[in-house]
């Protein structure tokens, strides 16, 4: 069974997947992985830890860590990835292809986000690898913004698109790329109108708020990520594309959590929390629109379609309850601050 709605106040659904996860290590890992396994059978593990994860055998590693860390009432299935490099060989691919446990790499532009100064600095020095890529099947997952300092922040998305990855699509056709995290409605039609080799990951935040909500009674470290968030015009087209029915468009939380002192500081790093109730904002936002009836396939179904998994078999249920968020949450020796830390959200896991 993939959905059931009663009086929308309670939506049942197979267990989602999360197809963009970080878990970090160490205590910070065994404080966060239980709040993703209570709403989710598997997610893509993102491989930008310090190091970087950019072989079979530290992903191998880390998988068991996780597994070690996994509460002995959940089934989850951590799907891992590799950091793409510049130096990363076609014999690595090899390896991680016939290991079954690595379902893709990840391409962070050097210098994007946490943990990306071992990132790709030209594209092209990646091709034979890509190459490699395209012939086992392994998904490329791109974080999709140039870092140019005369590039504005805000339009770092589209400039990509144009600068990157519309060569990159031109000279890897059947190259299965996932557009992570997209923001924006130019995100939005590029995936839209391509071909299907070419999917996107939508967050939570990115159809729950817009850059507004960075400066709502002041600067709001804990709304900066990124991409960082758009204008409401993007918003409703990411929002549209999400509850829209098109299954190139999946769930992917990007949920990352940092210490509260690290966001809250004099240079702030970019990352949301929102495994602590990410199911729940997405049943919040489909709902307030009227398409609750889309999120089992969006969440259950359409990425791991992409990705040639089976569906999940368990069930869970989704009520209609409010639930008040703790303003923190243990993080290792120090605290997190989740989405809506304090706050509420309409919609909760049935325990």
């Amino acid at each position: 069974m993939l959905i059931s709605i009663t009086d929308m106040q309670t939506l049942s659904i197979t267990k989602p997947d999360d197809f963009h996860l970080h878990l970090r290590d160490g205590m910070a890992l065994s404080n966060v992985v239980n709040h993703t396994t209570a709403q989710f059978s598997r997610a893509i593990i993102m491989p930008n830890l310090k190091p970087a994860v950019i072989d079979t055998k530290m992903a191998l590693a880390y998988r068991h860590r996780i597994l070690q860390c996994v509460d002995k009432n959940y089934n989850f299935e951590p799907l891992m990835t590799l950091y793409l490099t510049d130096n990363t060989t076609v014999d690595v691919i090899t390896e991680a292809a016939e290991s079954g446990y690595i379902k893709a790499l990840k391409y962070y532009p050097v210098g994007a986000t946490t943990n990306s100064a071992q990132g790709v600095t030209h594209i092209r020095k990646t091709y034979a690898v890509l190459e490699a890529m395209m012939k086992t099947g392994l998904p490329l997952l791109v974080h999709g913004e140039v870092t140019d300092d005369d590039v504005d922040i805000f339009d770092r998305e589209a400039v990509f698109i144009d600068r990157v990855l519309t060569p990159l699509i031109n000279d890897f056709p059947e190259l299965k790329i996932v557009f992570e995290h997209i923001t924006t409605g130019t995100a939005v039609d590029f995936v839209t109108h391509a071909s299907t080799y070419i999917a996107a990951t939508i967050t939570p935040q990115h159809i729950a708020l817009n850059r507004n909500d960075l400066f709502k009674g002041g600067l709001q470290p804990h709304h900066y990520c990124l991409p960082v968030l758009k204008a409401e015009a993007d918003r409703l087209a990411v929002l549209t594309a999400a509850t829209s029915g098109d299954p190139k468009f999946f769930l992917g939380t990007d949920s990352a959590p940092h210490a509260r002192n690290a966001k809250e500081a004099r240079c702030g790093c970019a990352g949301i929390y929102s495994a602590y109730n990410a199911l729940g904002i997405y049943a919040e936002v489909f709902d307030k629109i009227g398409q609750l009836d889309k999120l089992a396939a969006f969440a259950s179904r359409y990425g791991a379609d992409y990705y040639g998994i089976p569906h999940n078999k368990e069930q869970i249920t989704l009520i209609k309850k409010e639930q008040t968020i703790p303003a923190t949450l243990p993080f290792g020796k120090e605290t997190l601050v989740p989405f809506r830390g304090g706050g509420t959200c309409a919609w909760q896991l049935k325990k």
